[in-house]
Parts: structure tokens; sequence; C-alpha cells
């Protein structure tokens, strides 16, 4: 196994990882993949296959398109920072002289965290909030007696809103459902990043 060093704050109690540990983890984006990684195959992985996996989501390509060059760079990351990380902290086993790594049974404690929002989306805290003051602002138009509001009736208006809270919460429901870790075929915020990104993110230190 890893070789043990300074204890870090990995647990609230018995078989609990603290906050601090899990957005720790969490903050990394290798260590995210890896996590989905390792919950998708539910069994513990050869590091050359994780790191293998890791660089084809990193640049955009299927694995057999990875360069050697490209899983050398995660392979190094992976066993001299990140894997070991992990293991101190009680998310992974990581067996540095075998070269495997499996999950330890704190992965369960992760899946409420991983709803992450993307650059491009608004929390749906403020969604439903923005949603529920414009359906507000109808009906009461509508109770005015403003027309053309006030021709669709109390009961229109009442399966209009039930139907669109309903639609839209199902489509919520759906979303967080593939944004947990493990749960896709790629982690959930992968997309193809710009050449330049990528080169920024394989050249400099990702810890």
């Amino acid at each position: 196994m890893a070789t043990t060093q300074a204890a870090e704050p990995a647990a609230t109690d018995e078989g609990s990882l603290s906050t601090e540990t899990i957005f720790e983890t969490l903050s990394n984006k290798r260590r995210r993949y890896t996590l989905h990684y390792l919950k998708r195959i539910g069994e513990p992985v050869a590091i050359r296959d994780l790191s293998e996996q890791l660089a084809a989501w990193e640049n955009g390509v299927e694995r057999e398109q990875v360069k050697p060059k490209e899983r050398k760079r995660l392979y190094t990351a992976l066993h001299q920072t990140h894997l070991p990380k992990m293991d101190r902290l009680g998310v992974v086993a990581y067996d540095s002289d075998r070269g495997v790594v499996a999950l330890t049974e704190a992965i369960d404690q992760f899946d409420i965290y991983f709803d992450l929002v993307a650059a491009d989306e608004i929390p749906w805290s403020q969604f439903y909030l923005a949603l529920g003051g414009v359906t507000t602002a109808l009906v009461a138009i509508a109770a005015l007696g403003v027309q053309p509001f006030a021709s669709l009736g109390g009961f229109g208006y009442a399966l209009a809103v039930t139907l669109l809270f309903t639609a839209v919460a199902s489509y919520h429901t759906l979303r967080d459902q593939r944004r947990v870790v493990g749960s896709a075929d790629t982690p959930p915020e992968t997309t193809i990043p710009p050449a330049d990104e990528i080169e920024a993110t394989s050249d400099g230190r990702d810890d």
C-alpha cells in the first residue's frame, strides 16, 4: 500500500468523511475523473488503464487515440500525487507496489456533493425562484382581469402551472442522476477543451 504520511483530517466519525475531505478531493479534476472511472468499473483497476482513460477524457479523444506521452503524463501525476493523497484521505485504496487502485466504501458519501454547476448554467434554486416569480405574476395579472390572461380561468392556470413544474422537476431529476459521479459514460463536466487549455493543464502541476 502507499506509504503512510502525516495524518490528514479525513473523518468526522467512524466510516464518515469530513466535508473538508470531500471538497478537497472533488476540487481537482483528475481526482473527480478518477472517482468517476472507478465507480463506473466497479472493481479494482490498474493505474495504467486509469491513466489512459483520464488522458482520453482530458484530451477529448477515444482511448485508442491517446498518445503514449499523454498517458505517461497522467500515470506520473496519479502515481506521485493524486492516488497517494486519496489513499491517505480514505477515499481509495492504492497499492503502489501492484499498481492497482480501488474505491473504498466512502464513495457513497460523494453522491450528494457532485451536483456541479457549469459556467453556462445557473443554480437550480435561482431557476425555480424565477419560475415561481413568473407564474405568480401571470396568475396575479389574470386575477385582475387583464386580457388575454384572464380568459384562461383559474382551473386552466392551475393545470398549466402544475404541468410546468412537473416537467421542469422531471428534467431536473434526470439531469441530477446523470451528474452523480459514476452514473454516465463520461464525467459530468467533460467537454472537449480548447487546445491551449489542454496544454496548460498537462504541462502545469495539477495537485
